[in-house]
């Protein structure tokens, strides 16, 4: 263990502890400092102006969530795991975020890549991460891969790391409530705590802790459709995508650019490497951003300026999908806007408690409760509150357009 203790100050948990030094090296590997340069809410901060905070300060909390978790386990005697696999859990919890790219989703639609995948290469590639690891346990990477896809045989620490109750879910739900400055997120956490039970290969909740489970799905439901599916912060999000599109598809045509610097092209053709993906952080697209709008082609120059300078599209809600997708692309058309940039239909779409009635989709395990017979029982049987959510499917269409176009555009109720 470190001589002293190491503390963060922490604005959800107040304080974050690390003991160990594998972990404190891994805090300060040049790939977890990277997280400090992505938001952990990609364009929010252009509805929620709080919501600067990083991936890097949520990586730390998902940590401190599982190190409270495994720390209540050991008190009360449940677990029996070894000191190795603490460590994976609280290094997986660390890490499971390292592969981020900048504005993350809106990234990775259009370049066509996942960011665990990423996660992955940065754990067992020529990484200071990696290095780390190795330096402790050589096989300390692919195990804590195992646990990123879900395949590590310790199914509880799995579950810990990645499950409709986990460790990275309480700490986003409390920290980006807490950052854009709603109520919809908190609930009982230190409850939820006291109430989890590793059994079995899975983590379960004590019977007594319903009330708190029905608090935690109920502000993961109000998070989704208050901050998360907010419709200016799509609208943001759909400008970048729109961005990354044209400046895919001029590449395509043997554009030149008047800035265009590595590594833009590999990532265009897909042929990036480890050290290629460490540049692409959010201070580097942005200044890329800042300079296209210079750019000769008008649609990407105008795509940056209504980016950065928030000149969002507008939106209308769409009931009756027939043929408005036609009308409004003739529309747009019609008034110099080509369709492919300047309009989207979108559908939010959110389940905030699935079932999981398919044996072979591991991905999606219910939250079982533990009865005083200890007999396991999935939520929603026990719970009215979470048998009227489950497997619900909500949203409605959106139509996503330049706001010079807001009189031209008829959309029938």
């Amino acid at each position: 263990m470190l001589k002293e203790e190491k503390v963060f100050k922490d604005a959800v948990h107040q304080y974050i502890y690390v003991k160990h030094p594998l972990i404190w090296d891994l805090i300060n590997t040049k790939e977890m400092q990277r997280l400090r340069r992505i938001r952990q809410l990609g364009t929010s901060f252009y509805t929620f102006h709080g919501a600067e905070h990083s991936r890097f300060s949520h990586s730390l909390g998902v940590y401190e969530v599982t190190r409270k978790i495994i720390s209540s386990f050991q008190r009360n005697g449940y677990v029996a795991w070894s000191e190795e696999e603490i460590l994976l859990a609280l290094s997986a919890a660390l890490l499971h975020d390292i592969g981020h790219g900048p504005f993350s989703h809106s990234f990775e639609t259009v370049f066509h890549f996942h960011h665990e995948d990423w996660t992955c290469r940065m754990l067992c590639e020529d990484t200071e991460v990696s290095k780390a690891l190795r330096t402790y346990q050589s096989d300390l990477p692919e195990k804590i891969k195992q646990v990123v896809q879900k395949t590590y045989e310790n199914g509880s620490i799995v579950s810990l790391i990645s499950s409709q109750l986990d460790a990275d879910r309480m700490d986003y739900l409390l920290r980006d409530a807490h950052f854009t400055g709603v109520n919809y997120g908190t609930f009982d956490f230190d409850r939820i705590v006291r109430m989890l039970r590793p059994y079995d290969g899975k983590i379960v909740v004590k019977e007594n802790g319903v009330h708190a489970i029905e608090a935690y799905l109920m502000a993961r439901y109000q998070m989704y459709w208050q901050v998360y599916f907010h419709p200016v912060t799509r609208s943001s999000e759909i400008i970048l995508r729109k961005i990354f599109q044209r400046v895919k598809d001029l590449y395509l045509m043997d554009y030149t650019f008047h800035i265009f610097i590595d590594p833009l092209p590999k990532l265009m053709e897909g042929n990036m490497d480890i050290h290629d993906y460490f540049i692409l952080d959010e201070s580097f697209i942005q200044m890329l951003l800042m300079q296209w709008i210079n750019e000769k082609d008008p649609i990407l120059s105008d795509l940056c300026s209504r980016f950065l300078h928030r000149h969002l599209f507008k939106y209308k809600i769409v009931h009756e999908k027939e043929g408005i997708l036609e009308y409004a692309q003739e529309t747009l058309s019609k008034r110099g806007f080509d369709p492919k940039y300047y309009l989207e239909m979108e559908y939010p779409l959110d389940m905030p408690y699935d079932i999981y009635q398919s044996e072979k989709d591991h991905k999606k395990q219910p939250i079982l409760i533990m009865t005083k017979e200890d007999k396991l029982i999935e939520i929603s049987k026990r719970s009215e509150v979470i048998k009227s959510i489950s497997g619900e499917k909500r949203g409605v269409h959106h139509l996503y357009f330049p706001e010079e176009m807001v009189q031209h555009l008829t959309i029938p109720k």
